[in-house]
This record gives structure tokens, sequence and C-alpha cells, in this order.
């Protein structure tokens, strides 16, 4: 599993100082049905806008 998950989505919830991401879980999802080519195919789910 990935040590630091990096996001800079600075208005997302889960966004902490250095770009990185303190969501307990990550949920990313294909666009393209099961599979996904790139990782322009994909959503991440767990995103939340911050207040």
């Amino acid at each position: 599993m990935a040590k630091d998950v990096l996001c800079e989505v600075n208005n997302c919830t889960y966004w902490g100082d250095g770009n990185q991401c303190h969501a307990d879980a990550i949920y990313v999802v294909s666009r393209k049905g099961d599979k996904a080519s790139t990782s322009e195919e994909t959503d991440c789910k767990t995103f939340e806008p911050g207040i």
C-alpha cells in the first residue's frame, strides 16, 4: 500500500498541507467500465468539496 497519497485539489475536505490526502480510504472508479487504460479514464469518488 502507498505510504503517501498526494492530492493537489486544495478545496477537497481531505486535502492537507504538502498536498497530503487525509482520507481514511480512497475510492477510484473507471469511467469506461471495469478497466481503465489511462488516468484520464478514472474519477476519484473520495472527493468532497471543502467549506
